[in-house]
């Protein structure tokens, strides 16, 4: 609440003088001098010009100033066949921009220096120019289209997948907020799945009297084999999601109600992309970070942070609500006999959901409970007792 008053009473006195200005400009109407007049002098139009070129130098300065400074953070070597395909065109796209963005500041601002106000120059005004306008509405139509082509061209290679091509199904299911991954197993087709379905350990609504389901495998943790095409089928249980893989270069929306795809080739395993120089270096300087934090926070009586290692990640690139930064998967790339070894191990959705029902009920043979004995004894002792009495009644007749 003080806080409040404290804005509304800043707010007020910026409105007062605000108006104590406006009043005291009104007094001072007829008295100015001739040399406070509005109209630009050459002086004025002089250092207007040169102020401008100080600009442009500040332009350019600090776009050259962030290259060297930011550029190292960018993502360096992709992780799949397609990510150099991307990242061509992207460094074309670049060059382009900052090459136009250069030559057209450089102009904007050359010309608004020459042609600058003065009183011994006559403006020259004429209403159109054929050649001008071909030469900027040719070259931009022709860079654009090229850009496009190319666009296309990399989308399509992307994202085009043969219906007989050897491939890896995998599911990922996107939900407030966390990914689960199911893979199609043995016969490499995912099983019939739908939110209405979802009930105990079938978080992901999987339709088990689908024959293709009964192998299907649900995992928290992604692992996809080196060199191998995974193709990826998502969807969403609640929210507009997006998956997106950034060094694989890599991301597909996830729409509640659809199913979304995308499919790459991982071309490093995650040890060896540990061992390329840049993330060496990297996650040295990390560390070096973490370790001088670390330092702070033992100081101040807490925890010192533990070691960065470098993983593969499977984040959310939309805004889907409060724990959104935390949505997120390790993603690991094996060798293929590691991955076959690994998915070997796992055991399938149809098995998962068995075990939970037998957990639900004793299993058969199992000895009884202390409470389930003494109820049986109570049980034997009652009738017991009826016997004999029937017995007794019977004897004494």
């Amino acid at each position: 609440m003080t806080s409040l008053l404290v804005i509304i009473v800043v707010v007020l006195l910026a409105v007062a003088l605000w108006q104590l200005t406006k009043i005291f400009d009104l007094t001072q109407v007829g008295a100015s001098s001739s040399s406070d007049s509005q109209v630009a002098s050459d002086n004025d139009n002089n250092i207007q010009g040169y102020i401008m070129f100080g600009f442009l130098a500040f332009i350019y300065i600090f776009t050259i100033y962030g290259l060297l400074k930011w550029g190292g953070l960018a993502l360096h070597t992709p992780a799949s066949e397609h990510g150099l395909l991307v990242d061509n065109l992207m460094n074309i796209t670049w060059v382009l921009i900052f090459l136009v963005q250069f030559i057209t500041q450089g102009l904007l601002y050359w010309f608004s220096f020459k042609n600058r106000g003065n009183k011994d120059k006559k403006a020259l005004f004429f209403a159109d120019s054929n050649k001008l306008e071909a030469i900027w509405s040719i070259i931009p139509s022709v860079v654009l289209a090229c850009l496009i082509l190319y666009g296309l061209y990399a989308w399509n290679n992307i994202m085009f997948v043969d219906k007989d091509e050897d491939v890896i199904e995998i599911e990922l299911y996107a939900q407030q907020f966390k990914w689960t991954a199911r893979y199609a197993g043995q016969d490499n087709v995912l099983g019939k799945a739908n939110v209405r379905l979802i009930e105990g350990v079938n978080t992901l609504g999987v339709d088990m009297s689908d024959p293709n389901a009964q192998d299907d495998i649900v995992v928290s943790e992604l692992h996809i084999p080196k060199g191998k095409k995974v193709h990826f089928k998502m969807r969403s249980q609640d929210v507009l999601h997006s998956a997106y893989f950034p060094h694989f270069r890599a991301q597909m929306n996830c729409v509640p109600g659809m199913v979304t795809e995308f499919a790459f080739v991982p071309t490093y395993t995650t040890s060896e992309y540990r061992e390329l120089p840049f993330m060496v270096e990297k996650v040295a300087h990390i560390n070096k970070l973490r370790a001088e934090k670390s330092v702070e926070l033992v100081a101040k009586g807490g925890t010192a942070l533990d070691p960065y290692t470098f993983d593969y990640l499977l984040l959310c690139n939309k805004i889907c609500g409060a724990s959104h930064y935390n949505m997120q998967m390790k993603v690991v790339v094996d060798t293929p006999e590691d991955y076959k070894k690994w998915l070997s191990e796992k055991t399938t959705l149809a098995q998962d959901i068995k075990a939970a029902a037998a957990a639900e009920k004793p299993a058969e043979g199992a000895a009884p409970t202390a409470d389930t004995a003494a109820k049986v004894i109570d049980t034997v002792k009652t009738v017991v007792d009826t016997v004999k009495a029937a017995v007794a009644k019977v004897a004494m007749k």
